[in-house]
């Protein structure tokens, strides 16, 4: 690692450890910035309003939005809530939302992994389906919760690339097999995000921004589960590494 190294702010929630509100990330989301993006790893504390956006948005190269037990709030989405046990984080809601429109018109690269998939969807306008195992047409996408991770993480289905799509050209193949660990999902797609990859049930996998100044992409699976020993992974967190030089070189010339 360099000083010329890219700074890469990731996601935390917040949650109670030991009768303590805790900003928290598990390893498997930071592990892979650092060792397959070649970027320097910092958490960001989801302080909602408390955030200092633009100084944050003017020291980092990057933020990876990361998967959560939790779910976003349908307030933010115009829905009423209809799971009342659903999990909430009204804390990383407050933190994430505004900021990933910030980013975004900033040219900052944006990776969104799972609920940051969901996030950024939200964040541009976009809804979400509260439980997509009971939405007609829909396959039941969660794990097996007494299942072993091994199991819980292990290839669930096919995923097929928008056909021309940036994602199929990265990758460099049409279909691959991805876990799938969510009971929400995208609805509507947010009007400046393109769809680049699907389930066999026609849920979207993975978008695009259409018009972003820099680098944006998401995906609902979870690509940081073992991301060194998955081809598909190393080439998305390379992608996103060699996004985050680039912006850096263009920070530091301007």
């Amino acid at each position: 690692m360099t000083k010329e190294t890219p700074l890469v702010a990731v996601s935390t929630d917040l949650k109670m450890l030991a009768g303590h509100p805790t900003y928290a990330v598990a390893q498997k989301y930071v592990d892979p910035v650092l060792e397959l993006s070649g970027c320097l790893p910092m958490l960001l504390p989801s302080l909602g309003e408390r955030l200092p956006q633009d100084a944050l948005l003017a020291a980092v190269h990057g933020i990876v939005f990361t998967g959560s037990p939790s779910n976003i709030e349908p307030h933010h989405y115009g829905h009423a809530l209809t799971r009342p046990d659903s999990p909430a984080d009204p804390a990383r809601d407050a933190t994430t939302l505004p900021l990933i429109r910030a980013a975004i018109a900033r040219g900052v690269p944006v990776f969104g992994i799972c609920r940051g998939f969901q996030e950024i969807n939200v964040a541009l306008g976009g809804t979400l389906l509260q439980e997509v195992h009971r939405t007609p047409g829909y396959a039941d996408h969660r794990e097996d919760e007494s299942a072993t991770l091994d199991e819980q993480y292990a290839p669930a289905h096919t995923v097929h690339a928008t056909p021309g799509g940036w994602l199929e050209a990265l990758l460099g193949t049409s279909t691959w097999q991805v876990n799938s660990l969510h009971g929400q999902g995208i609805d509507q797609l947010a009007p400046d995000l393109v769809v680049e990859a699907t389930a066999p049930d026609g849920l979207i996998e993975a978008y695009r921004h259409r018009s972003a100044p820099g680098f944006v992409l998401a995906v609902q699976w979870h690509p940081e589960w073992r991301a060194a020993q998955d081809p598909v992974s190393r080439k998305l967190f390379a992608a996103f590494g060699d996004a985050c030089r680039r912006y850096a070189k263009s920070a530091t010339a301007h």
